[in-house]
């Protein structure tokens, strides 16, 4: 599961969370859900919106309208309230273009009122998950809902989707030349399919994916800083130069603000 964002500063309690995977059958389209919640009376900051390869649907029910916010290839800062108490589910490629029936490069970069995209059904949504009696209730009303309006033939290119999967995979290829190679399809051929569809270059995907496999990693409640040169990173300068360049963080600094979270429970 993704990290799509953290507090910009540290709070006094950790902000709570809880995550799980979408079913197998959803999985070309969602990576999965996750509920956010934010202690009584933390005061309002901005969110750090990290490095990513998925379109998100967010749906806050503290008066923040529903949106979507696309892939991105560096850090960036909300200009909203930020999400304090909500729901949130991570879209694939094919998932932004099986729901919306627009490619995902039209939301790379950017943060879309949900109602521009869904019409009614946003409202329509974020009432029922609102009005749902806990996390195991609105994580099944996400499934049931995106199951019934999810139209798969409107997907992007299924040798692209391939390739963007597989660039999310820790034992993926080194390089976009040995997926091109693995493809059969030329280094050209994955840059102009990426653009088109993705609105990133598959050297981006890639490196975001990196990026997301440490944050996975660091989550854990036994992880260690030194965990994420494992990642793939040739060795802790590597690690070092990518965090800063990405986040404007030490390494450090982000460790600790992945660690710094209480699970929310069904």
């Amino acid at each position: 599961m993704a990290i799509h964002s953290l507090p910009t500063r540290r709070q006094a309690e950790p902000y709570e969370m809880t995550a799980r995977l979408a079913p197998p059958r959803l999985r070309p389209y969602v990576l999965g859900w996750a509920g956010f919640r934010t202690r009584p009376g933390e005061p309002a900051e901005p969110s750090r919106m990290l490095p990513l390869n998925a379109a998100t649907l967010i749906v806050d029910f503290t008066g923040l309208g529903p949106i979507v916010t696309g892939p991105r290839a560096a850090t960036t800062f909300s200009v909203h309230t930020p999400w304090r108490h909500g729901v949130a589910a991570g879209l694939t490629p094919a998932g932004m273009s099986a729901l919306t029936g627009i490619p995902m490069r039209e939301v790379t970069g950017a943060t879309v009122p949900l109602a521009d995209l869904l019409g009614a059904r946003a409202a329509e949504l974020t009432g029922r998950l609102a009005a749902s009696a806990d996390w195991g209730a609105r994580f099944g009303l996400l499934e049931e809902r995106l199951t019934t309006w999810l139209r798969p033939g409107a997907g992007p290119d299924d040798l692209i989707m391939y390739a963007w999967r597989r660039l999310q995979e820790p034992s993926g290829p080194a390089t976009i030349a040995a997926l091109a190679g693995e493809l059969g399809v030329s280094r050209r051929y994955l840059e102009l399919g990426f653009r088109r569809v993705v609105g990133l270059s598959p050297k981006t995907v890639a490196r975001i994916a990196r990026f997301q496999r440490t944050l996975d990693t660091w989550r854990r409640p036994a992880a260690t800083l030194d965990a994420a040169v494992a990642c793939g990173f040739a060795d802790q300068s590597h690690l070092a130069r990518e965090v800063r360049a990405m986040t404007r963080m030490t390494p450090k600094q982000l460790f600790a603000f992945v660690q710094y979270t209480d699970r929310l429970t069904d």
